[in-house]
């Protein structure tokens, strides 16, 4: 009996810890828009110390020992033909194609401000981006972060612990930031924000300009929605949360009002035979928290489950935000819990490789320089 093929559409976190559990039981092609897997994970390490953050963040699909049995395909979803069972791309060159699949696996997540992007990138882009946005922080000697969550946050007390000598403003909406987080999570950070200079800002709700996908680092003034005189930076990061889903090549039939997949307890995407969705894009819960409790794993189980007829297995999606907020700090990753509580991991950039590359990934080869 032949194999199934499996089309893994987007390779970010998520999909490609999809790929890599569906390999050892199918035949799997993944699609990326980007030569290998560019985290949107650790705004604030991003912008503030790249080359760290790309040890991690940025690795090419090449180096993945358990992704080798993939084909992995450069290229720009366009359109899927359900009924056919294909789906239409176009890659670097402009030339278009059709990939073919049983199994189709929707892990294209979303838009979100200047970091997520879906845009087709080589190598060189990706590596211009990051450098661009770095250099205009560095240059910057004032800067303005907007936004309440965990982006915003990271951006601020990032930018605030590389550069000192900068004056930084977190301005955020709500009476207090990571209002998705456990109350204790925001008390320990806010205490931390102050202690390195961060102006705290509750209750300003920025006016976004006309056209303006916040989609770049600006500069100059900030007018408030809420009544505030206006403010002024000479950098200003837009991490206010719209979240576009990268849903334009599917049909609008497997999409909810705000265009995110839907999705069942299984992930399954109803009445559709042989699609599912994991991560930001699938409608699972309000926080689209299968993008971060590891439901890659529960995923490929499901999906074999379904093929050879065994059980399945709900999804339970968690109640708040948990995980990293800030990422390293002193060579020490600090994980919250749902519930709060903060546990340290000291010497990470010692512990990382046992505990991430090959714990969770099964091995990454060094990089060829």
């Amino acid at each position: 009996m032949s194999r199934p093929r499996i089309l893994v559409a987007g390779l970010g976190d998520t999909g490609l810890l999809t790929a890599i559990h569906l390999s050892k039981h199918a035949d799997v092609v993944g699609i990326s828009s980007k030569p290998g897997l560019v985290s949107g994970q650790e705004l604030g390490l991003r912008l503030s110390r790249p080359r760290e953050w790309a040890r991690d963040y940025w690795v090419s699909f090449d180096r993945y020992h358990r992704l080798d049995p993939v084909r992995t395909v450069h290229g720009r979803l366009t359109r899927s033909d359900l009924a056919a069972r294909r789906v239409h791309l176009t890659g670097p060159d402009g030339a278009t194609a059709t990939e073919p699949y049983d199994v189709l696996v929707i892990a294209t997540g979303v838009t979100n401000g200047f970091w997520r992007r879906p845009d087709l990138q080589t190598r060189d882009q990706v590596a211009a981006a990051i450098a661009a946005d770095h250099e205009r922080l560095a240059a910057a000697d004032s800067v303005i972060v907007l936004g309440g969550g965990a982006a915003a946050v990271s951006g601020a007390l990032n930018v605030a612990t590389t550069w000192p000598d900068k004056r930084v403003d977190l301005y955020f909406p709500g009476e207090r930031a990571l209002s998705h987080h456990h109350g204790k999570v925001w008390s320990m950070l806010s205490t931390r924000l102050e202690r390195l200079g961060v102006g705290l800002h509750p209750q300003h709700r920025a006016e976004i300009p006309d056209g303006f996908g916040c989609d770049e680092i600006t500069s100059g003034k900030v007018e408030w929605s809420t009544g505030q005189s206006a403010s002024n930076a000479a950098a200003v990061l837009w991490t206010v949360g719209r979240v576009t889903p990268n849903t334009t090549w599917l049909p609008d039939e497997l999409l909810d009002d705000d265009g995110f997949v839907v999705v069942d307890e299984y992930l399954r995407v109803p009445g559709a035979p042989g699609l599912y969705a994991i991560g930001d894009v699938a409608a699972t819960d309000p926080l689209r928290t299968s993008a971060r409790s590891r439901a890659d794993t529960l995923l490929a189980h499901n999906i074999q489950a379904d093929l050879n007829g065994g059980t399945p297995k709900p999804f339970k999606p968690a109640a708040r935000r948990w995980g990293s907020v800030v990422g390293t700090q002193r060579n020490t990753l600090e994980i919250f819990t749902p519930g709060g509580q903060a546990f340290r991991i000291p010497a990470w950039s010692l512990l990382q490789p046992a505990i991430v590359r090959r714990g969770i990934y099964g091995g990454v080869r060094r990089p060829v320089n």
